[in-house]
């Protein structure tokens, strides 16, 4: 599931590295909220034997540009396994968290929950539900769709100064229109985004396998 809220740039510029441009769509930055299962990782020549079960992830980006390179920064990352939290997090340098998520479908909704532990005064949590309403489609470059979906690189910064990039590959996205009902949704919070009164953009997608290369530290030019 994607969900897609417009936002003033410079709200934004104070949560990415100064060396990455924030990347833009006709005038407006972006911010997302990507919710999703991952059903396996599987390290190159071992294709049938994961290293995890399946979880559930929620992450809230944006989308960011270096060099003319356009990409993902990842603002905060929440997830209940346990190697992603302790292996991917200090390997990638993102900005992972403990969770406990629960996704569950039912008839053609799927329902989510997620908060997030070891808050003690405000829970960072999202609670909604959602479901596909339309045919899969395919999304074409220079639309807005595209833009938002159609990203192979990711940025991640461990202290703000070192920036790190990895290469992502996959097919394009089969993507559907969705419809959206959120009951709560507190991942604004350490970024003090209010956007409780803006109808995020919705599309749902089946799924891609995916290609996720090593991550390298950018040299400062």
């Amino acid at each position: 599931m994607f969900l897609h809220w417009p936002i003033p740039l410079k709200k934004l510029r104070p949560y990415v590295p100064s060396s990455l441009q924030i990347d833009t769509f006709n005038g407006s930055a972006w911010i997302g909220v990507i919710l999703f299962v991952l059903e396996g990782i599987y390290p190159r020549g071992i294709s049938s034997v994961s290293l995890t079960p399946k979880f559930p992830e929620i992450n809230v980006r944006t989308y960011v540009k270096r060099n003319g390179k356009p990409g993902i920064y990842f603002m905060s990352i929440d997830v209940g396994n346990w190697a992603s939290l302790n292996i991917a997090k200090r390997w990638y340098r993102l900005p992972y968290h403990s969770a406990q998520i629960s996704f569950r479908k039912e008839g053609h909704t799927f329902h989510c929950q997620s908060i997030r532990k070891g808050n003690t005064n405000t829970s960072i949590s999202f609670n909604g539900k959602y479901a596909p309403v339309s045919e899969v489609y395919f999304s074409k470059e220079g639309t807005l769709d595209h833009w938002l979906t159609e990203r192979y690189c990711l940025y991640s910064s461990s202290n703000g100064a070192n920036i790190y990039s990895g290469e992502i590959h996959h097919q394009p996205w089969p993507l559907q229109k969705a419809e959206i009902e959120i009951f709560r949704n507190n991942l604004f919070i350490p970024f003090h985004f209010n956007l409780s009164e803006v109808e995020p953009i919705a599309h749902f997608s089946i799924g891609v396998d995916s290609l996720i290369w090593n991550i390298k530290k950018i040299r400062n030019e």
